[in-house]
């Protein structure tokens, strides 16, 4: 019935907490088929996941398609079959969840289209955006994936408000160790309150790495990406992300930090790739973990959504 295929991102680069995210040249794809003999709901998952991910109604994919299905009037289908194609890794940091999650609602509006009789690729992409923020909590991952490039979010009283700020083209190395460092601890490790001088210190260095972004000024981004809100309670908790990050900076990147909420680390750089990536490898190796790394564009324009064939 429909395809949609979804970019990696990578979440609030540095200061920008649950406001900031960047699309990467890597995908997950999802295909979605309806059948009428009841057969149930079958998820078939091939690549990153593959024998692990929820192959029925627990799949995040499959949760998120029912649930948007109710809250827009629409009756469940009689048999369901998902198809995932994925080459991002879970839990990484590279919002693989959130493509999950963002699969799902896609995937009810366009049914819901379809039943309408009309064109199930032809969505609104602002309704399925702000409906994706409210399942995520806050549209750092979903946002970029959905709109490309780099994005500034924050919800307000009626939705959402997004701005895509066009940026100089730019080339990431990304590093996941294989650790089980699940969002729900990384939100656990975060303090209740803050004090005024370090929202004041985020503040303003998110809105430096965003000019800096804008501009390809390689300098700024590099004094502008550091953090008072959520590293400095994470990076502990990670083994070797804090000497992943020295490394990727001694062999050349711009500027470091985490990927979302780990465990993966993305280093922003214009030469030196795989340089960078082995000694970020070998910083998790040197704390007992081993780890794969990705050389990946910014990807300017975001999800990709098609009617399959009949």
């Amino acid at each position: 019935m429909i395809r949609v295929r979804i970019p990696a991102t990578s979440a609030n680069l540095g200061p920008g907490f649950d406001c900031m995210g960047l699309a990467l040249d890597l995908w997950n794809t999802f295909e979605l088929y309806l059948t009428d003999d009841s057969e149930g709901i079958r998820v078939t998952t091939i690549g990153e996941g593959a024998g692990i991910l929820p192959t029925g109604e627990k799949n995040l994919t499959v949760s998120v398609f029912l649930e948007e299905l109710a809250r827009l009037g629409e009756e469940k289908p009689k048999g369901i079959h998902i198809v995932t194609h994925n080459t991002i890794p879970c839990a990484s940091g590279m919002g693989s969840s959130s493509t999950a999650t963002l699969a799902g609602v896609l995937f009810a509006h366009a049914v819901a289209k379809a039943r309408r009789g009309e064109d199930p690729a032809d969505l609104d992409r602002s309704a399925v955006l702000e409906s994706a923020v409210a399942i995520e909590g806050h549209g750092d991952n979903v946002a970029p994936a959905l709109l490309g490039g780099f994005v500034i979010v924050v919800p307000n009283a009626t939705g959402v408000i997004t701005q895509r700020v066009p940026t100089i083209p730019v080339k990431t190395v990304v590093c996941v160790p294989a650790y089980n460092y699940l969002t729900s601890q990384a939100r656990a490790a975060l303090p209740a309150e803050y004090s005024k001088a370090d929202a004041i210190y985020n503040i303003g260095r998110a809105m430096l790495v965003a000019e800096a972004l804008r501009a390809g000024d390689d300098e700024l981004l590099r004094r502008a990406m550091t953090d008072r809100i959520h590293e400095p309670y994470r990076l502990n908790s990670i083994p070797g992300a804090q000497q992943a990050k020295e490394r990727a900076l001694d062999a050349g990147a711009v500027s470091v930090c985490l990927s979302g909420a780990g465990p993966g680390v993305i280093a922003f750089a214009r030469d030196g790739f795989d340089r960078i990536g082995r000694e970020m490898n070998a910083a998790f190796a040197d704390a007992g973990l081993t780890s794969r790394y990705w050389i990946l564009d910014a990807e300017p324009n975001g999800t990709r959504i098609g009617r399959l064939p009949v």
